[in-house]
C-alpha cells in the first residue's frame, strides 16, 4: 500500500467564501459548440492575470538557547561561547538569507493580488513579475494561516484582473486549467478536470479543497485554477504525491472561501470567523471507527457531521445541540461531511444566524444558531495595533542595555491616554516580555498585541523593569 505524502507548495492560498464578485478586465472565454471545449481561449484570458512572486527574507541575527554540552569544556575551556552550568546558554546566530518563488492572481485592476500564506509568510521583500515582464514591489495587506491565504498589493492601476465566480457552480468532471509558475518556469498552463469537491486533508484549520488532476508542482502555489471560460474558481495550494512532485492530485482553495477572506482582510485587517462551537467529524468516519472497535452504531444516517463535543457557552450549546447529534443541513443546504460544513460557515461572521438541521437520537430537529467569535461573543474582532496601548515606545539603546545589564527590551518613553495609563505603566519602564515572548523589536510587540486581542483571553502579561533595575509585571486587558 502506497503512502501518500502531502507536499505544501511555495504559495499559500486559501480565502473564505463570499458572494462578492470582483469587477475586472479578464472576460469570460467562449465555449466551443458541439460539446468541444476550447481551452486555448481560456488560457489566453487568464494568463495575463497570474503573476510570479519572488520571496526574499534577509539574513538576521537571532539569539537562540543552546543546552549545555557535557563535553563543552573540551572545546571551549575559557567559556567564550556562554556561561557554563545548569540550563540552556544563549548564543547569537546569523540566519541565512532565504529566497523562494510562487504564484499569485490579480483580482482587481488597482493591484490586489491573492496568493498562499506560505508563499509570503516572513518575507522582507516581495517582487511581483507580470506576464508582460513588468516588475513591482508588493506589500502584504493581510494573511490567514487557517485558510493558507494572503492578500498583497502593488502600487499600480489598469492591471489585468481575472473574473471571479462562485466555486459552488462548478461540477465534478468539469474541465479546468491550473496556471502558475512551477519549478521556476514562467507562465505554465496545465489541464485536467475537477476530480472532487469539498475535500478535507487536515492541512489547514479551514478547508474544503477542489481536487483536480491538472498537473501542479512546486511554484504553482497561489496560482489560478480556472474553468473553461478562464474564470477563477480556486487558488492552487498543494498536492498529494508519493514523491513530492506531480504524479498525484492537486488541491485548490475554492473562491467561496477566498472571497470572504479577501473582504475581511480589506475591511478588518483579520478574518472574522463565525464559530458554531463544536468539535466533530464526518458521520461516516465515526461509524467506521466504531465498527473497528466492534461497536454497532445507528445514528439514523450515514451522512452529515457527527458532534463529538459541544464547547461550553458556545453557539451550539446555546441552541441546545448535544454531543452525539448529527448535523445534516445548514440553512437548508445539505451537509454530508465536515468540509462542507466548514465551507458554509467560512462565509459567515460573528453575530450571523444560521438554521441547523440535525438528528438528535435519530429524530430530526432544527435550531437557529447565533455564531460567535473566538472570544465567545458576537463582536467583530479587529486587529489591535500599538495605538491601543497609548504610549510611545522604542527599542532600548546600547547605553541602556549596559546600565540595566540586559540584552534587549522596549522602553516606554511617553504615556498618553490608553491601556498603559489605565494600568499604571509609567514612562521609563522597560518591557522585556509580553505573554512570555521576548520583546526585542516593535514588531514583536505588535505581533503580541494582535495575537492576544484575538485570543479567548485578550490580556497582555507584561514583564520588565524600572530605570532603577527593580523588576515588575503588569496585566493589561485589551477589552
Amino acid at each position: 500500500m502506497k503512502q501518500t505524502i502531502m507536499t505544501t507548495l511555495l504559495a499559500v492560498s486559501l480565502s473564505l467564501a463570499a458572494t462578492h464578485v470582483y469587477n475586472n478586465t479578464c472576460s469570460a472565454a467562449p465555449v466551443a459548440a458541439a460539446g468541444a471545449v476550447d481551452l486555448t481561449v481560456a488560457a489566453e484570458k487568464a494568463l495575463p492575470c497570474v503573476v510570479h512572486i519572488k520571496f526574499l527574507q534577509n539574513s538576521k541575527i537571532q539569539e537562540v538557547e543552546v543546552q549545555n554540552d557535557p563535553f563543552g569544556d573540551m572545546f571551549d575551556p575559557f567559556g567564550f561561547f556562554g556561561q557554563r552550568g545548569q540550563g540552556p546558554n544563549k548564543r547569537k546566530v546569523q540566519t541565512p538569507k532565504k529566497e523562494g518563488t510562487g504564484s499569485g492572481v490579480i483580482i482587481s485592476q488597482d493591484g490586489y493580488i491573492v496568493t498562499n500564506n506560505h508563499v509570503v509568510e516572513g518575507a522582507d521583500e516581495l517582487t511581483i513579475t507580470l506576464n508582460d515582464n513588468r516588475e513591482f514591489s508588493a506589500r502584504i495587506i493581510g494573511t490567514d494561516k487557517n485558510t493558507d491565504l494572503a492578500l498583497i498589493k502593488v502600487n499600480a492601476t489598469g492591471l489585468p484582473a481575472i473574473k471571479v465566480i462562485s466555486s459552488d457552480d462548478i461540477k465534478v468532471g468539469e474541465w479546468v486549467l491550473a496556471i502558475g509558475h512551477p519549478l521556476n518556469l514562467r507562465a505554465t498552463v496545465t489541464a485536467g478536470i475537477v476530480s472532487a469537491k469539498a475535500r478535507s486533508l487536515g492541512a489547514n484549520g479551514v478547508e474544503a479543497f477542489i481536487q483536480t488532476d491538472a498537473a501542479i508542482n512546486q511554484g504553482n502555489s497561489g496560482g489560478a485554477l480556472v474553468n473553461a471560460k478562464g474564470e477563477l474558481i480556486g487558488i492552487n495550494a498543494m498536492l498529494t504525491s508519493p514523491t513530492g512532485s506531480n504524479i498525484g492530485y492537486g488541491f485548490a482553495i475554492p473562491t467561496t472561501i477566498m472571497n470572504k477572506v479577501v473582504d475581511d482582510l480589506k475591511q478588518y485587517g483579520s478574518v472574522q470567523r463565525g464559530l458554531i462551537g463544536i468539535q466533530g467529524q464526518d458521520a461516516r468516519n465515526y461509524i467506521d471507527a466504531q465498527k473497528e472497535q466492534n461497536k454497532e452504531v445507528d445514528l439514523g444516517t450515514n451522512e452529515g457531521v457527527y458532534v463529538a463535543k459541544v464547547v461550553d457557552d458556545g453557539a451550539a450549546a446555546d441552541a441546545g445541540i448535544e454531543e452525539g447529534d448529527v448535523i445534516t443541513a445548514v440553512d437548508g443546504q445539505k451537509v454530508t461531511k465536515m468540509a462542507e460544513l466548514q465551507e458554509i460557515l467560512a462565509t459567515k461572521r460573528p453575530g450571523d444566524k444560521v438554521v441547523l438541521t440535525y438528528l438528535h437520537k435519530k429524530s430530526k430537529k432544527t435550531a437557529t444558531v447565533t455564531l460567535k467569535n473566538e472570544q465567545g461573543n458576537t463582536k467583530v474582532v479587529k486587529d489591535a495595533d500599538l495605538d491601543v496601548l497609548g504610549a510611545v515606545i522604542r527599542e532600548v539603546n546600547e547605553n541602556e542595555k549596559a546600565d540595566l545589564d540586559i540584552k534587549y527590551g522596549l522602553k516606554v518613553t511617553k504615556v498618553n491616554a490608553g491601556k498603559f495609563r489605565e494600568r499604571g505603566i509609567p514612562a521609563g519602564f522597560v518591557i522585556q516580555t509580553v505573554n512570555e515572548a521576548s520583546m526585542k523589536t516593535l514588531s514583536d510587540l505588535a505581533d503580541a498585541v494582535k495575537a492576544a486581542n484575538k485570543s479567548k483571553d485578550p490580556v497582555l502579561i507584561i514583564k520588565g523593569l524600572y530605570p532603577s533595575g527593580k523588576r515588575e509585571y503588569f496585566t493589561v486587558p485589551l477589552n
